[in-house]
């Protein structure tokens, strides 16, 4: 069946049967569309949380560095 077809056979159905199959499409796509973008959020965030190590002898430095260039 084509969708020229069922788009057709859909606009003969009662507005009560219209109304529940626009419905039930919707449901199908948001579930749809949800799991997509979850798949996709956590995709974009894998490795967000990854640090580098320091050492407390290079934080220091960094912070010296800092407010030698703040306080110029």
């Amino acid at each position: 069946m084509t969708l020229q077809e069922l788009q057709k056979q859909a606009l003969q159905l009662p507005i009560s049967d219209r109304w529940q199959l626009m419905q039930t499409l919707l449901e199908s796509l948001q579930r749809e569309s949800s799991s997509r973008l979850k798949k996709g959020n956590l995709s974009r965030l894998r490795g967000i949380a990854k640090s580098t190590e320091m050492s407390s002898e290079d934080i220091e430095a960094d912070y010296i560095n800092y407010l030698d260039r703040k306080y110029q």
